[in-house]
């Protein structure tokens, strides 16, 4: 029996359904959810012409030309695709922009090899608006904790060791600070909304718990969080505070900035990975010039212009040196600013094995320390 078309958006995220997004390449490329894959039933030019011709001559003239402009090989290589997508996500599901003419199109095509495929009702604008209206109601009503630190206690890697958090920077695909940035693209901003919404409902379905956060700023490199939920770091959510001695900071610096990011350099540029990795460090330095002062910055970009010619032997010693100088003359001052407008908030302190213990045991009871 063919099955239904769906109507539930939410069971689609908290399910993990494979979906069959039909829109344009530029219509994904701007925002689309985590399992969809891209099989477009036009692509960008064609999707342009049909608009033009739906505004000038109306429905039948732009139906009329959807089918002129699908020649025989086109169509073949659609459904050719369509159908290999059924065969290996038989659960899934199709969709356009509204659900309208070009998932009905599809399952038109699909039809004629002889697969019934049910399409989203409403599309990618039904389902969007349902997760952006869950996004704002569960930054609302959650309970949130924020893990706070000074730069490189370790905050992300003691998060993923708490049973309930979401990791906000690795949904931005970026570690936060003038350094973060990694070699891949960030998502767009509606996909970073989108991905988040779908966490914080599987969590919400899953458990009542407090969520764990990272204490983060209102932008994670270019990706902006929810207004809420900034509001609520700002002056709302409880704060818990990770304390790590500078020899260990430095130690994750050179883990999370160093050991980790440079293979992924190696990986994507190849021969010409060191000139990109260094390029990405000095810029990273540049963008705090004004802050750091300029003999500091003059300073500093010394050491890690001597860091970088070092680590051409494979030695990452040279780094320790301004990374210990960054965090001290810039990152500390700025946190322990920031701090202490929040001191009022702060419920816990602690090592790493102090918070994963305290962190185990917290129902949601906020006592200031």
């Amino acid at each position: 029996m063919p099955r239904a078309n769906r109507t539930d958006f939410l069971n689609l995220f908290l399910q993990d359904v494979p979906l069959l997004d039909v829109r344009a390449d530029v219509e994904f490329i701007k925002g689309a959810f985590p399992k969809s894959t891209n099989v477009p039933i036009l692509n960008d030019e064609q999707r342009c012409l049909i608009g033009t011709c739906y505004k000038e001559k109306g429905q039948d003239a732009a139906i009329a030309l959807g089918y002129e402009l699908a020649t025989p090989e086109i169509k073949a290589s659609r459904i050719k695709a369509w159908k290999e997508f059924s065969e290996s996500h038989p659960e899934g599901y199709l969709y356009c922009f509204r659900g309208g003419l070009r998932s009905r199109i599809t399952q038109a095509w699909l039809k004629e090899a002889k697969i019934d495929y049910p399409l989203v009702v409403g599309g990618y604008k039904a389902m969007r608006t349902s997760l952006i209206e869950e996004l704002d109601k569960n930054v609302q009503n959650l309970s949130f904790v924020m893990l706070g630190g000074r730069t490189a206690s370790g905050k992300t890697h003691v998060l993923k060791k708490i049973q309930h958090f979401v990791d906000l920077e690795k949904i931005a695909n970026h570690r936060g600070s003038s350094f973060g940035a990694v070699v891949t693209d960030q998502p767009s901003q509606i996909n970073f909304e989108n991905d988040l919404s779908i966490q914080l409902l599987k969590h919400r379905e899953s458990h009542s718990k407090p969520i764990f956060i990272e204490h983060e700023g209102r932008r994670i490199g270019q990706r902006v969080l929810p207004l809420a939920m900034h509001e609520g770091m700002t002056g709302k959510y409880p704060l818990i505070i990770l304390e790590t001695p500078m020899s260990e900071r430095v130690e994750v610096c050179l883990q999370d900035y160093i050991r980790d990011l440079y293979p992924t350099y190696k990986h994507q540029y190849g021969e010409l990975a060191h000139d990109k990795f260094s390029d990405k460090i000095l810029k990273g330095l540049h963008r705090i010039k004004n802050r750091l002062g300029g003999d500091r910055h003059k300073v500093i970009e010394n050491q890690l212009k001597d860091a970088l010619e070092l680590f051409k032997t494979g030695d990452e010693s040279g780094f320790k040196l301004p990374m210990e100088s960054l965090l001290r003359d810039y990152y500390d001052p700025m946190y322990d600013y920031q701090i202490s407008k929040r001191k009022e908030r702060i419920i816990f302190k602690g090592s790493e094995l102090e918070v994963l213990d305290w962190a185990k045991n917290y129902n949601g009871e906020s006592h200031v320390e």
